[in-house]
């Protein structure tokens, strides 16, 4: 069986990637500084899978707590989810995405460096893109960042590609993925954002359920069918198997994989709120405001590379993340504060 570690593992798709590897049959150990999750999401973990995974709580970048983990434990590969990601905060607050982000990465690899632990999958971002020229956004794309939070996950890649040109017996993938929704079909966990969501889509599930008076829109003026940001979203669950996908991968391969993970169809604002009312027979009221800085018109993937390199694609309907986030809301309206 094999053993991995899970930075940021109790949050939004750390804790269904959990699920699915457990599911696959590897041995899952978790840290979590819980700063945008909740210790009930072990309870569900374990609810879906039937194992409990093993739990430090803990922040990444306190490297004496890292190395006591490694020495106490045989891990076979990493899985870093860990970070802030919320592109409006990181623009108000650049230092604490810079310190957070790339300080606890860069902790991190000291840490397994150390361990002798080479093997790393990396949760990156399609904001490394920055505004792109064109879509579909494939992975040779120039690189650049239009807010922090992008600058940050550029910097992460830019330290793990060197890594990898330095020592080449390193295994490590950097997945950039678009944006994920959705949820487990039980129910069980989902996205639980901490006060305002960031996120559209457990903006969109909280209007639908009354929690909320109505969507925020930014920006209806952009070039797109409808005037409203059109992005690549892809179900948690699709994202999970990316990342099995690609440990897999790891496991049989040195040297650095780069890969999109997202369906290659882009959805606006407007045509994802339309299917929520669709699918959940409810209202969703919004308005169009200003847009927000950092924010670009259009971004999906061209994720043709992960289908030849890692035999995945994404197989989960516009329907099915509507359906799926808003039986994540009627079972948990108050997210995961309810026990």
């Amino acid at each position: 069986m094999k053993n991995i570690f899970i930075t940021g593992g109790l949050g939004y798709i750390g804790s269904h990637t959990c699920a699915v590897l457990i599911e696959a049959g590897f041995k899952v150990s978790i840290i979590d500084n819980l700063s945008n999750s909740s210790l009930n999401v072990l309870d569900r973990i374990e609810f879906i899978s039937g194992v409990r995974p093993t739990f430090y709580e803990g922040d990444i970048r306190d490297k004496s707590m890292l190395d006591d983990i490694f020495s106490s434990q045989n891990f076979d590969a990493v899985i870093h989810f860990a970070g802030l990601k919320a592109v409006g905060e990181s623009v108000e607050k650049p230092i604490e995405y810079y310190d957070n982000n790339v300080g606890g990465s860069v902790s991190l690899l000291i840490a397994m460096k150390k361990a002798k632990l080479k093997t790393l999958v990396f949760s990156s971002s399609a904001t490394v893109y920055g505004d792109p020229h064109t879509v579909p956004i494939k992975e040779d794309f120039p690189c650049s960042a239009t807010n922090p939070y992008g600058s940050s996950k550029l910097t992460i890649e830019k330290i793990l590609s060197d890594l990898a040109t330095a020592e080449p017996d390193w295994s490590i993938s950097r997945l950039r993925y678009f944006n994920p929704v959705g949820a487990h079909k039980s129910g069980t966990i989902g996205e639980d954002p901490k006060g305002i969501p960031n996120n559209l889509m457990p903006y969109i599930a909280q209007v639908a359920a009354g929690r909320r008076e109505k969507l925020q829109v930014f920006g209806g003026d952009y070039p797109t069918p409808d005037g409203s940001g059109v992005r690549d979203y892809i179900h948690v669950m699709d994202l999970a198997e990316g990342h099995l996908a690609a440990l897999q991968h790891c496991q049989h391969n040195n040297g650095l994989l780069t890969v999109n993970l997202g369906t290659g169809q882009g959805v606006s604002v407007i045509q994802m709120v339309k299917a929520f009312e669709r699918v959940s027979g409810q209202q969703v009221p919004y308005e169009i405001v200003t847009r927000r800085p950092g924010d670009i018109a259009q971004c999906w993937a061209d994720p043709t590379l992960a289908k030849q390199l890692l035999d995945w694609r994404a197989t989960k309907s516009l329907d099915d993340m509507c359906a799926d986030t808003w039986r994540w809301q009627r079972m948990n309206p108050l997210g995961y504060s309810e026990g």
